[in-house]
């Protein structure tokens, strides 16, 4: 059957499901309205380390051993890994992944890159290409800080329009069948389990995807990322209600992954313009991991992290429970290189839509 979906999408024959996932956060996310429900929370954002760098393939390390064990599964059962990171080179994954031998696909989006990988594992597993394979992605607010902005001991100022990148990991095993639910780690870290540890009985399947284009507003303000990232999420969603021919109510929840606050009220403009109300579904994980006004994280949140995380750690335990049926996912990414920034560039966005659905 034919799995090619208008000129943006598939939606595949055979639905691949994530079978398990990981969250792996730091002391501030820990802090935040979402703190009780992460697996694993780091006694420091060190995470036993000695460079923030080392401390993020510390976080996908640990990311991918508690999936696997959730999973009741090896590095060896593994067909590929895609995943990657924010940093020069994919320089966290690198040394995050090297010593589990999987198959390795590197994969870069910025922000977007959990939509990314997901994406491309779903699409190996539905193919036939691979029976498991995993979608792992890491981000950390001291490394991120220090390759794109400013030394993190300038202590600069931060606009309202700023977001605060996130410091964790995420790992997504993909399958063709469910797995198990029990949890087991090899981390060092705390394992706290989540409120939704127990609560988990229906499968979720990733029904689609839909891949998105690079999009340039023209946008050269590195603080205001969420203005960079809203006109790409807009086409990503317009175009993937029209290859699935759907509406956006069709969905419980319309998630983006880290537009903030200011990007939120951009994207609900953009897409209102293209006839599209997404105001009374959308949501932003950059929103929902930090209190902004307590924790004084300007926007929200931001990072591969970010999304990734609260993917793993609260809409899939809701799809779960049933308490939402399906979700379309939409991690966004802000493709800001320090480089052609610095040369006068624009900053251009991204994103890529995941469609998630609880069934029994």
């Amino acid at each position: 059957m034919q799995q090619k979906l208008g000129k943006w999408s598939l939606r595949f024959t055979e639905a691949p499901f994530i079978l398990e996932s990981s969250s792996v956060v730091g002391t501030k996310e820990a802090d935040g309205p979402l703190g009780g429900l992460f697996d694993i929370v780091g006694k420091d954002d060190r995470f036993g380390q000695n460079t923030w760098e080392k401390a993020e393939s510390s976080m996908q390390r640990d990311a991918l051993t508690m999936a696997l064990g959730k999973a009741h599964l090896d590095a060896s059962d593994m067909d590929y890994v895609f995943a990657g990171d924010l940093l020069g080179q994919s320089m966290a994954t690198t040394f995050g992944v090297e010593n589990f031998r999987i198959p390795w696909f590197g994969v870069y989006g910025a922000c977007s890159t959990c939509g990314e990988s997901l994406s491309l594992a779903a699409a190996f597993v539905a193919a036939g290409y691979a029976r498991h394979a995993v979608a792992v992605t890491s981000s950390h607010f001291g490394s991120a800080e220090k390759q794109f902005r400013f030394p993190n001991q300038y202590a600069n100022q931060r606009p309202v329009s700023a977001t605060w990148t996130v410091t964790g990991s995420a790992a997504f095993i993909v399958g063709s069948g469910a797995g198990g639910n029990e949890t087991q780690t090899g981390c060092d870290n705390e394992w706290t389990g989540g409120d939704n540890a127990d609560s988990i009985s229906k499968k979720v399947q990733i029904e689609g995807i839909t891949t998105g284009v690079v999009v340039d507003y023209g946008i050269k303000d590195a603080m205001n990322m969420g203005a960079a990232m809203a006109p790409a999420a807009c086409e990503l969603i317009v175009n993937h209600l029209s290859d699935f021919g759907r509406k956006a109510s069709y969905y419980d929840r319309i998630v983006t992954g880290d537009l903030g606050s200011v990007g939120q009220k951009i994207l609900i403009d953009l897409c209102r313009q293209k006839g599209v109300d997404i105001s009374k579904n959308h949501e932003d994980c950059g929103m929902k991991m930090f209190d902004a006004t307590n924790q004084n994280t300007g926007s929200g949140g931001s990072g591969c992290a970010c999304s990734a995380t609260v993917l793993s750690a609260y809409y899939l335990p809701k799809l779960r429970s049933g308490e939402l049926k399906r979700i379309l996912f939409v991690p966004t990414g802000a493709l800001l290189s320090p480089v052609s920034f610095n040369e006068g560039e624009s900053v251009p966005g991204i994103a890529h839509g995941v469609v998630l659905e609880a069934v029994m």
